[in-house]
């Protein structure tokens, strides 16, 4: 069977991934974006991404290097065209794979950014403090509460459901990647701050069911299409808290705060198996990172106390 047009087949290979995978929907923008890239590089060789032999791979490769693009981006656009390939081969759109024997440019292993307890601190009382109304002060303390006590990524955090946070529960049920569930214990602050927001909320859910307005089914509701906070909103609103708390807004991020939350629990004793059930990763490869964080804090240890480690 002949592989179709590269638009039609970018679509197919999305559409499956969706439903076999239950790949999230950023990943399927990401993978359109790469592959539409790739696809657009190849027309202007008079050639075709469905149609590309190895060597047209290749050379594409190289030419994503001499634009200068990072080893990250290098890596995930072949990624991309990996899975691409092995899908129209499994669909036999192809008689072969031209990336099977491509190796990548690998990724630069960077260690996460985080913050100390002391800046966490910094941060979570200015959460508190920050808004224009009580009601809003409430939501900026209860959306950071969760975020330090929970490691949740963002897009789990905004789309929180209000019923997973009702009666004050020790844990909360999690969707995360891949349409996979895990419970995540919540810490005494985080279920006061919300049970404090849900008061606020319900109260404007009432207001707005006597206007005619559809109640929202999201513990942090907005007017937007999503019918939640958004992923940028709320990255601008810790940007804004970060300046208010004197700290630099290009260190701080809701994912530096994640990681915050995997460096402060593995600092503390927490065994590394049970941060990557929390953090929800699929392969503790991807949690083995937070160890070199704490190398530089190991390594002042020994230079401290260490006797041969005196001048």
């Amino acid at each position: 069977m002949a592989c179709p047009p590269d638009p039609r087949a970018i679509s197919t290979f999305l559409e499956a991934i969706a439903a076999e995978n239950g790949a999230a929907r950023n990943t399927l923008l990401a993978y359109g974006r790469d592959l539409m890239h790739a696809s657009d590089w190849f027309a202007s060789q008079s050639s075709a991404l469905s149609e590309a032999d190895r060597d047209r791979v290749e050379a594409y490769l190289v030419a994503l290097d001499a634009e200068g693009l990072s080893r990250a981006t290098r890596a995930r656009r072949l990624s991309a065209l990996k899975q691409f390939y092995r899908f129209a081969y499994d669909e036999g759109w192809r008689a072969d794979n031209p990336t099977l024997r491509i190796d990548g440019p690998g990724r630069s292993q960077r260690l996460p950014g985080t913050l100390s307890e002391a800046e966490v601190t910094r941060l979570l009382d200015t959460a508190r403090d920050h808004g224009a109304d009580t009601a809003t002060r409430a939501r900026n303390a209860c959306l950071f509460e969760l975020l330090y006590a929970t490691g949740l990524r963002v897009s789990e955090l905004v789309s929180l459901p209000d019923a997973a946070l009702r009666g004050a529960p020790e844990m909360v049920m999690v969707r995360g990647k891949g349409g996979k569930d895990r419970l995540v214990p919540l810490s005494d602050p985080a279920r006061t701050a919300t049970a404090i927001w849900l008061d606020h909320r319900d109260r404007a859910e009432a207001a707005a069911r006597k206007r005619g307005q559809p109640p929202s089914r999201f513990l942090f509701p907005a007017k937007g299409a999503e019918g939640h906070l958004s992923r940028i909103r709320f990255h601008g609103l810790v940007k804004e808290i970060a300046l208010k708390a004197g700290l630099d807004p290009a260190r701080v991020s809701p994912h530096v705060l994640r990681h915050a939350f995997a460096t402060h629990l593995l600092a503390g004793g927490a065994d590394l198996r049970v941060i990557q059930t929390l953090l929800g990763h699929a392969d503790l490869g991807t949690t083995e990172i937070y160890t070199h964080v704490l190398d530089e804090r190991l390594r002042q240890l020994v230079m401290d106390h260490h006797p041969l480690a005196k001048e």
